[in-house]
């Protein structure tokens, strides 16, 4: 199947997960690379009232606002 008429039957919601070998899919751009940050006290409070208000981790909402800063 060509990439084409693979993008056309997701867009229609068909089925496609029998079209493509799963032993063979990667995800690019999605190397994990740790990266230590320090932040004064009163900046870690605040992540963590916010990430308590919106049910997330800290990490999760540093995460967050990171990639929707760089999109």
């Amino acid at each position: 199947m060509k990439a084409k008429d693979l993008d056309r039957a997701f867009d229609a919601g068909e089925d496609v997960s029998g079209q493509i070998d799963w032993s063979r899919a990667s995800r690019p751009n999605v190397d994990i690379r740790r990266v230590n940050v320090d932040f004064p006290a009163w900046v870690v409070q605040g992540l963590d009232r916010e990430a308590t208000r919106l049910g997330v981790t800290r990490q999760a909402l540093i995460k967050l606002w990171i990639a929707e800063k760089l999109a």
